[in-house]
């Protein structure tokens, strides 16, 4: 594996690769890597015969009262990690040199980036679209490789690729979770052992919901509801629980086709997102 830190050298390798035929995956990474990555990473391995994977801890996507500051940083193990997941580049860029001191240009998806995650963190995906597409335009990759636990951030990138006509085929793939059915998460090391513990009531208040939509229920505000009173119970700050469509992000009045229930909890200093689709795909 080939790590660098600079465009032009990225650019380099990149162009041999592609000159050699090659075709080119891409996993968009902030590093502190964990199970979920490393899938993410193991099937663009299978699918493509040139891994590209960064690190970049994009300041464009948090807020001032955020956690940029304290976002887990661990290049050196999530080096390694890499490696021996057979990575063949590893791009690490400077924020200094990625954003230049008067860079001022930035991407606005409308309407899909509105609502659950958009209206709690006002320029969110502003910062997450824009270093998305200048990634997607660095690396020049041919299929770029996503995880469904950040769901919003996946129909962002979607609609931005098809938008701009980025040459780019989007992976989506399921959410990694632990044996308690916690999604992976970086943040999940922010959780005390105490909140750790009731952290799995999301993931389980998700699940439940998906089950009463097996059973028949189909009314959007009768699970929200559920969810939320079950989240609340089990000592969880609920940001928002919102049946949408996984593909426009709109809020649904009833359970229909690409009916997810999506949520955002807070457990101390930590915040965590989840999601479940209602129905089989």
């Amino acid at each position: 594996m080939i790590t660098v830190r600079e465009l032009s050298g990225l650019r380099e390798l990149v162009r041999e690769a592609r000159s050699s035929g090659k075709s080119i995956g891409f996993v968009p990474t902030m590093g502190a890597l964990h199970v979920g990555h490393l899938a993410l990473v193991a099937r663009a391995r299978a699918e493509c015969e040139f891994v590209v994977v960064s690190i970049f801890v994009n300041p464009l996507q948090f807020g001032p009262a955020e956690d940029f500051q304290r976002y887990p940083r661990r290049s050196e193990e999530d080096t390694q990690l890499l490696q021996k997941a057979g990575v063949d580049l590893l791009y690490m860029p400077d924020a200094a040199t990625f954003y230049r001191q008067d860079f001022s240009t930035g991407i606005e998806v409308a309407g899909i980036s509105e609502g659950g995650e958009g209206t709690m963190r006002p320029g969110h995906f502003r910062g997450v679209a824009t270093v998305v597409a200048k990634l997607f335009l660095q690396v020049s990759p041919d299929v770029a490789y996503f995880g469904r636990k950040d769901l919003q951030q996946v129909a962002v990138v979607r609609r931005m690729i098809r938008d701009l006509d980025f040459p780019i085929r989007l992976v989506v793939a399921d959410t990694v979770r632990e044996p308690d059915g916690l999604a992976m998460s970086s943040r999940n090391v922010y959780l005390s052992p105490s909140e750790r513990k009731r952290a799995a009531s999301l993931p389980r208040a998700l699940f439940a919901a998906r089950d009463r939509v097996a059973q028949g229920e189909r009314d959007a505000a009768s699970l929200e509801q559920g969810t939320r009173t079950e989240l609340e119970e089990a000592g969880l700050a609920v940001d928002y629980v919102e049946v949408v469509d996984a593909t426009t992000m709109q809020r649904l009045p009833r359970v229909e086709p690409r009916a997810a229930l999506t949520a955002a909890v807070r457990l101390g200093k930590t915040r965590l997102i989840d999601n479940v689709l209602l129905l089989q795909e």
